[in-house]
């Protein structure tokens, strides 16, 4: 046998040059390799993985072959996931611990990622190969989720405009590529307003009233940004919303409440108002284009709600019991501020404050009281508990996992064998590099193609930090808050589906509440309290005293916050419904819309119109659906109750099967009537807020 000369062995490129995010990803689980990437890697593999895409979709597009399921629709599914993968990193750290370098890549890919998307969904050799199958779909024996993910995909070529002319497909990408600029712009901005606020508390008397848990955390609040010896508010919500609840000083609430409201509403580089009225004269035109008078009508289309009417009936229903309770506890609060001799009227800033003084008065309850008791670990601990009860899950935490910030904690997933379900990752604390508000994500969604795929979720809260060598302690509604997050993200960790376009959270808007706001009722039973709500001092249960004082006063102030929320859903559906009319003042829109609904003085919509996220992003025609769904979680908690325990396992068998674990496998109200044996009845909500008198 000849010998041949061996090629020179290529040199390794110097570590600096290679890309971690596109190289392999060794961590254990396929975990990103965070302690590598730099905001300089994403441009460079995002860019690549967008080529790989391209070239995949062409290769599918331009197949000769008849179309089939495998060489259309599931070719499509294995399609992209490179992009999936550098992408969810990206926008995952860019909301959760974000730079000037990230947000300057976040502006530039953007459209980029919207031109992208548009010109697959637009394209018509893509569409035709899908139509194709969809006429023929009767006669394709398709399996049940097959034939799902099929019309699915139709469906959202279709609405996406692939049945549009050329010209009017033109002028969608130009609107989908501005659109994806300006809710970038958006988000940006309202961080800057929230990033460059803060109320500094320099002495005892700027404490006035605050219990000591909000004091430590304000002091430490005040470290963190080298600001020594002093306490600090800023604009996450557990800090405000705690301040203008215990702050003696009117003066002060009304500043920190002025700085809250106005988040995006201030002249210069980062006033969202034009913002706004641009986002929604395109949506407009976009709907317009498809067909609909409206873009709510074009969005509620693929929903459970399916019409604006429908909405308007479930949002009004609620609305005029909650504003006559918020006019009862509008009398309840001015006598309390007279008795205490103050004669001013109740403005916003003064009804948190007087609430919590009418409740500790009517029964014996002070919020304050609670925060001993729901130390942030042992929330933690009674989300998961939970979750094993039900479902059968354990979590290990492992420290030894790659995270994105040291504050991130992680755990592995593991079912009642043992076996790998997943990673949950959980990012609690408001800093001032993150977004403001709570969310769930994934960096990778479950599925079985090739060999399948584990998911990897996560939940960021903006929770406060205890000071220095303290735990957090959490008010009620920041564990209720936990729970809601957790429930989404054992939305996407349970799910247990074929494909990655109809897995977990992937489903209608006005379904994924469902599982988020059905986990919160878990932590209200006696069975999780008694458990987990233990002092953080001394370990001792909440005194079961304490515990009743809470469910007596668990509706109370209800007409405030259901007017808050519901607000804002009326608001947004008035947006979206303009039919065609431009909307130059969103403020002034603001304005009369609440003047015609009769929206009570003292009370500000919960999130107002310049710093909405929701309705810029995913939510647009969209926020009444977090009503909608409390229909439905209602009605579905009450089957455990039915059933005589919260954790009765039948019932927990069929919510895995029907909701948690089903993704997009059928149709949101055949798999609620399938869990339930029977559609949702509004009851449960009523009574649920107090309003069902």
């Amino acid at each position: 046998m000849i010998a041949r000369a061996r090629k020179p062995a290529a040199k390794a490129p110097p570590k600096s040059a290679i890309n971690p995010l596109t190289a392999k990803w060794n961590s254990e689980f396929g975990l990103p390799p965070f302690d590598k990437i730099e905001a300089r890697h994403f441009k460079p593999a995002l860019e690549a993985a967008f080529r790989q895409h391209k070239e995949e979709i062409e290769k599918i597009a331009s197949n000769p072959a008849k179309p089939t399921f495998a060489n259309t629709i599931l070719a499509l599914e294995k399609s992209g996931w490179q992009l999936s993968s550098v992408a969810s990193v990206f926008w995952n750290i860019e909301g959760s611990d974000s730079t000037p370098e990230l947000q300057e890549v976040a502006r530039d890919m953007a459209p980029r990622f919207a031109a992208h998307e548009t010109r697959i969904l637009l394209d018509k050799r893509l569409f035709k190969r899908i139509a194709d199958l969809y006429e023929r779909r009767e006669s394709l024996k398709l399996s049940d989720e097959d034939r799902r993910v099929l019309e699915r995909h139709h469906l959202e070529f279709v609405r996406a405009g692939a049945r549009l002319s050329p010209a009017q497909k033109s002028r969608v990408k130009e609107i989908n590529a501005r659109l994806a600029t300006l809710v970038t712009q958006f988000m940006q901005n309202v961080l800057k307003d929230e990033q460059s606020w803060r109320l500094v508390l320099e002495d005892e008397t700027d404490l006035a009233g605050l219990p000591s848990t909000l004091q430590e955390s304000a002091e430490r609040a005040a470290a963190d940004a080298k600001v020594e010896g002093k306490g600090m508010i800023t604009l996450a919500r557990s800090s405000v919303e705690g301040f203008l609840t215990f702050s003696s000083r009117r003066d002060l609430r009304e500043q920190a409440f002025e700085a809250w409201v106005k988040r995006g509403a201030h002249d210069g580089d980062t006033d969202n108002r034009q913002i706004v009225a641009e986002a929604v004269a395109l949506r407009s035109e976009y709907a317009r284009l498809m067909g609909f008078k409206s873009f709510a009508e074009f969005s509620l289309q693929d929903t459970m709600a399916k019409t604006p009417d429908a909405v308007d009936d479930l949002l009004q229903g609620v609305w005029r019991k909650a504003v006559k309770r918020a006019g009862e506890e509008h009398d309840a609060l001015l006598a309390e501020a007279r008795a205490s001799g103050d004669n001013s009227l109740i403005m916003p800033w003064d009804w948190r404050y007087y609430a919590e003084k009418v409740r500790k008065a009517k029964f014996d309850f002070d919020e304050s009281k609670l925060r001993p008791y729901l130390q942030l670990d042992n929330m933690i601990r009674a989300a998961f508990d939970c979750a094993t009860r039900l479902f059968g899950l354990r979590f290990k935490e492992r420290t030894d996992l790659p995270r994105y910030h040291p504050e991130v904690r992680v755990w592995e997933v593991l079912d009642k064998s043992g076996d790998h379900v997943g990673i949950f990752m959980g990012d609690y604390f408001a800093r001032p590099s993150k977004r403001s508000g709570a969310w769930m994500s994934a960096f990778r969604s479950q599925h079985k193609l090739a060999k399948g795929q584990s998911p990897v979720i996560i939940n960021v809260l903006n929770f406060a930090k205890g000071a220095d060598g303290e735990p957090a302690l959490l008010s009620f509604d920041d564990a209720r808050t936990l729970f809601h997050e957790f429930g989404h993200a054992l939305h996407g960790l349970l799910s247990d589906v074929s494909y990655p376009s109809i897995s977990g959270t992937a489903v209608s808007r006005d379904f994924v509440e469902l599982p988020s706001q059905l986990y919160e009722h878990w932590l209200s039973t006696p069975e999780v309290l008694e458990k987990h709500a233990l002092h953080y001092k001394t370990g001792k249960p909440m005194p079961k005293a304490l515990r009743n004082r809470l469910f007596a006063a668990r509706n109370f102030n209800q007409g405030f916050a259901t007017v808050e929320y519901t607000s804002s859903a009326l608001v947004d559906m008035a947006l979206y419904s303009a039919n065609g009319n431009p909307i130059g003042d969103v403020e002034g829109f603001e304005r009369e819309t609440l003047k015609d609904i009769g929206m009570p003085d003292e009370i500000v919509m919960r999130h107002r119109i310049p710093h909405f996220m929701h309705i810029m992003s995913g939510y647009a025609a969209g926020y009444y659906s977090y009503l909608w769904s409390e229909v439905m979680d209602a009605d579905a908690f009450a089957a455990f109750e039915e059933a005589g325990d919260v954790f009765h396992r039948p019932t927990a068998k069929k919510l895995y099967e029907f909701i948690y674990s089903a993704g997009n496998r059928r149709d949101p109200h055949a798999a609620y009537v399938a869990f339930r044996g029977r559609p949702p009845k509004i009851d449960g909500l009523l009574k649920k807020r107090g309003l069902a008198a």
